[in-house]
Order: C-alpha cells, then structure tokens, then sequence
C-alpha cells in the first residue's frame, strides 16, 4: 500500500493511532513495532480484537493467519514516520519544534499553555519525544490546530536532524547545551554538535530559530533567521529578573510572575513569555498562564511537606541539572540538607562526574549531604563527611527523621527518588 492510501485509511480511522494493545482507542489504527524485547506484531489480533479498525504489521507469518484488517508492509516502524511525515506535509499548524539537554519538557508546556490562550495548540504528550513518540506526536495534530509544540530528545548523533526530516518544523528553539547523555554524546563539545542539528536544519530550510543570547552558543546563530531573548545582550526581548526564588521576570515594563522554583528556570520561563509576544499575544494572557502553570510531575516542585521546603526534582537528572540545582537551592535562608540519586547515562565519565557533583555541594554550607546509587557509593571512602546508601531501602534503614527547614531531592528517572517523600524520613 502506497503511503496516500495509507494515510487515506488512517483519516478513516478517526486519525487515531496506537502502538500499545493494552490501551487501544476504538476505530484506531494500530501499528505492530519490534523493540528491544517485544514485538508488537504479536498483539495485532488482540488490538483488532479490542476495537482497532486496522492493524498494520511487518510480519508475513503473522498477516496470513489474521486475514482481514490487517496490511503487510516491510518495516511498521518506517511506516509510522512516514505517514507521520505525509501528515504534517497536510496540516496547516505552525510546528515548534523544542530540544536540549535541560528543561524541555517545562519548556514545552509553558509554551503550549501561553500559545493556548488564543490559539488552538497541541503539544507532546508526556515525554513522547523520541524516534516512536515524535511521529505519534504529529499524528495528533488536528486540521485546526494552529500551533503544535513538539519535544524532541537525542542521546547521540543524527538523531535530532533525523527527527527535524520528520517533523519539518517552522521554527526552533534549544534550551541549553549540558552534560547529559555522554554516553552517545562522550563531552560537551559532543552535545552542541548533537543539540544543534535542529538549527542546522532550521538554517538550510529557511526557518526561524528561537536564540536565548544569554547562551554563547546560541548566539553563534544570530545572523540567521531569528527572534531572540536575554538578560544582557542585545536580543528582540530582553528580560530583568526581579525574584528567582519563584520566578519572577520583567519585560517591556510588564512584570510576568510564575510558580516555578529556582533560577535554572528562568530562561525556561523567557522562553515561553518571548514566544507568546512575537506571536501578539496579549501581555495579561501570557502572565494568566504563567501564573496557573504549576508542575505536577517531578520537575522543581517545591513541596511543603511536614513543615518543610521539599525541592522535588526528580524526573531526571545529569551533571550540569544537578549543579543548577545546588547552586538555586543553597541561597535559601534557613537550615539545609540535600538527597541525590545516581545520573544515569554518563558512560565512560560516569565516576568522575559523580565525584564532580560532591565536591561541588561540599563547597557550600550544606547541613547534611546524602547520596544514593551504587555510583555515589563507589565514592564513600573519599568522602566522609557525607552519607552514602546504595538504595533508597538502605536509607530508610539508617536514617531517622531528617530535621531541616529546606530539603533538595533530585535523581534520574530512574532512580524514583520521589518515592522518598512515602516514607517516614522527612
């Protein structure tokens, strides 16, 4: 089947789309894609079954015992990116396409909850932001859409320029260039190259990128096509911090106000504000938004929690997120204590980045420092003035209740360092 065929059966399916059996939406379009240990030709009949009006699979073995609803192609996964492809190349949105080693996802919904105060916006769902999850993404832009906010992630090279070939996006913005995924990406200078594959491509295909000039790499770019935001330089928006506690921000004479914890947000927060103003935006609508935005999953959360500041920053975690983390969290006026959990992804400069990020928080006034992960363990003789666990459950076991009028909590995913507030330690 040819992919205008294809995507005339996905039109019919309701332009619904599924890749998870277990949650199939009724007259969707399901598409059977092998992973690392699955495969979801296997599941075609029970999401046919569930309610899927068409399952695509590249298994021949499989498609003769289904028979009908169900169409045989050479690679299901290609397929998806292809007819996603096809589907931007027919809607009329305005795409933003957002990347970065920090701040993508809080970036991503501010964004979209500004641009949604007057105009009809989508954005990614979660954090759909990969190979699978950017054409899924696309999928579900309507004909009316007039903006979708799409994330993309990378953990090494070609994959952003692969998604930017897929998304084709009208403009783009990089939050920041870290240390994050030196697996792939092996040092800093690996990141950018990475990183900066969307504003390669924006620049060749005659489109806008979205500077932060506050960031040296980025203003690199400004002889391209461009609109831009800082604190400093000379950009199209320039911005005043007057809190950043909570975010608190000024542009033009008009005070935007937000409830977003530390400083590292701030350019998250220019961002969102810099983009609603270029699109005319009015200035009430942006700071109503910002004001009603709150994080609710995991991201620089501040909890009060048994009388306490709990910092919940637990979605994710790599070197230079964690360094922005500390360095927020220590000018807090009162007593402090920090829980860090291992960064995952960091390859061969996994123990020395480690042993970066404490020293770095013994060079502040710091009541308690906790570390857990068997790559902050590793560490434990040369540190002895800081605790050291190998899991959370080692924790529980050895530490009492933790008496600290401000407590920082930061991991990655992986790591569920948020389940800590479910015990009985703070």
């Amino acid at each position: 089947m040819n992919i205008e065929a294809l995507y005339q059966s996905f039109l019919e399916c309701n332009s619904k789309v599924d890749i998870d059996s277990r949650s199939i939406t009724k007259g969707s379009m399901f598409f059977g894609i092998k992973g690392e240990n699955f495969d979801g030709n296997k599941f075609a009949k029970e999401a046919l079954r569930k309610g899927a009006k068409i399952a695509i699979i590249d298994s021949i073995d499989l498609a003769n015992k289904y028979r009908d609803n169900v169409i045989i192609v050479e690679d299901s996964l290609k397929t998806l990116q292809d007819l996603a492809l096809f589907h931007r190349r027919n809607i009329k949105s305005k795409i933003i396409a957002i990347t970065g080693s920090n701040g993508k996802t809080t970036s991503k919904e501010l964004i979209s909850s500004v641009l949604s105060s007057t105009f009809k916006t989508i954005s990614t769902h979660g954090n759909l932001n990969n190979h699978i999850g950017v054409p899924l993404s696309l999928l579900t832009i309507k004909e009316d859409t007039e903006f979708s906010v799409i994330e993309m992630g990378a953990n090494n090279f070609g994959e952003i320029d692969f998604l930017s070939k897929i998304t084709e996006p009208d403009f783009g913005y990089i939050t920041n260039f870290g240390k994050a995924h030196l697996e792939g990406f092996k040092n800093i200078e690996g990141v950018i190259k990475g990183k900066t594959e969307l504003y390669n491509w924006l620049i060749n295909n005659g489109k806008t990128l979205i500077l932060n000039f506050d960031d040296s790499q980025q203003r690199k770019f400004k002889l391209s096509n461009n609109f831009s935001f800082s604190s400093t330089s000379e950009s199209s928006y320039k911005f005043q911090i007057i809190d950043d506690d909570n975010v608190v921000v000024e542009c033009n004479g008009v005070t935007y106000e937000s409830n977003l914890y530390g400083n590292y947000n701030f350019s998250n927060v220019c961002a969102a504000i810099s983009i609603g103003l270029e699109f005319g935006i009015d200035s009430r609508l942006i700071q109503n938004k910002l004001m009603n935005y709150s994080s609710n999953n995991n991201r620089s959360e501040l909890i009060i929690f048994n009388n306490k500041n709990v910092i919940l920053d637990a979605y994710n975690a790599n070197p230079s997120s964690v360094e922005l983390a500390i360095k927020s969290f220590v000018r807090k006026d009162g007593t402090k204590a920090i829980i860090l959990g291992d960064m995952f992804e960091l390859g061969e400069s996994s123990l020395n980045e480690h042993k970066k990020i404490i020293e770095l928080s013994e060079n502040y006034k710091i009541d308690k420092r906790i570390f857990i992960g068997h790559e902050f363990f590793n560490l434990k003789n040369n540190h002895i003035n800081n605790l050291f666990f190998k899991s959370k459950e080692d924790l529980y076991k050895e530490v009492g209740t933790l008496d600290y009028k401000n407590i920082l909590i930061k991991g990655s995913r992986g790591m569920e360092m948020e389940q800590i507030l479910k015990n009985n330690i703070i």
